[in-house]
């Protein structure tokens, strides 16, 4: 069931060009799950025509979370929104994270690049309550990229962070750290969300760990809810590929199903 609402915006918080709201929205809280999305307008004034898929970043309270960058002029003017104003939901939209409750007990991992940490840290919230042990790996480019490393500590998770430069924690990209510690250790299953690139080498490393993932796929949308078209992407289903709307059939898919861009192309 899709709730299209005005909502409220009870809290704001900003770290450079990253943003985080708090909207007051209980129906759309009540009914979220980890990995699922919301469409957002922006705006009231034309440009832009289309509303922003932004991914829940969490809900409980009767509030939701949303976490983003300013990449462009729909971000741009989402950022301009002040507390106290009111913002055009629609959702809660998608098919979100699978959590079983066989990882009770269980490590996994949990694989964040950039502003895909968004999805999960309610994910992770959910992993905790189910009983699963949730490690975090949170990847940027500086130590600037990563905002809410304190807001997952506070959690209770053990993060890991890593830093293109160098900047903080581990050198290098969040890929190669996460490949280290799968060298000593043995988690039950494995989310990412993140850059198109970082995500294909995780696929690669659980496929030769033979460590069964899910995905968040990013992808341009129009409606958001399979109308219209606009954010197909070829996906297996039952060993078959075919073309998918990444909205109502994800954002969220099993490692096996996904044809990864450059592997398609080639």
């Amino acid at each position: 069931m899709l709730i299209d609402r005005q909502a409220r915006i009870i809290e704001k918080k900003s770290w450079g060009n990253y943003y985080l709201f708090r909207i007051e929205s209980p129906e759309i809280a009540g009914r979220a799950e980890p990995g699922q999305f919301l469409m957002i307008k922006v705006s009231n004034h034309l440009p832009p025509l289309l509303r922003r898929p932004i991914s829940l970043h969490n809900a409980e309270n009767g509030a939701v979370e949303i976490f983003f960058q300013v990449a462009g002029t729909g971000t741009r003017l989402l950022a301009e929104k002040e507390v106290g104003s009111t913002m055009d939901l629609l959702g809660p939209l998608g098919r979100g994270f699978t959590v079983e409750q066989k990882l009770k007990g269980q490590e996994v991992f949990c694989v964040g690049g950039g502003r895909g940490i968004a999805p999960l840290y309610f994910l992770a919230r959910k992993l905790k309550k189910t009983g699963a042990k949730p490690v975090v790996f949170y990847g940027g480019r500086t130590k600037e990229d990563l905002p809410l490393t304190n807001k997952l500590k506070e959690l209770g998770l053990e993060v890991m962070v890593s830093t293109d430069d160098g900047s903080a924690g581990f050198s290098g990209l969040v890929t190669a750290l996460v490949g280290e510690t799968l060298a000593t250790r043995s988690p039950a299953f494995l989310y990412a969300c993140g850059p198109e690139a970082m995500m294909e080498n995780l696929a690669q490393l659980c496929q030769r760990k033979n460590l069964p993932a899910e995905f968040s796929l990013e992808s341009i949308m129009g409606c958001g809810f399979g109308a219209c078209f606009g954010c197909v992407r070829k996906i297996k289903r039952n060993g078959q590929p075919s073309y998918l709307k990444i909205c109502q059939e994800g954002p969220v898919f099993g490692l096996e199903e996904i044809v990864w861009q450059e592997k398609e192309n080639g």
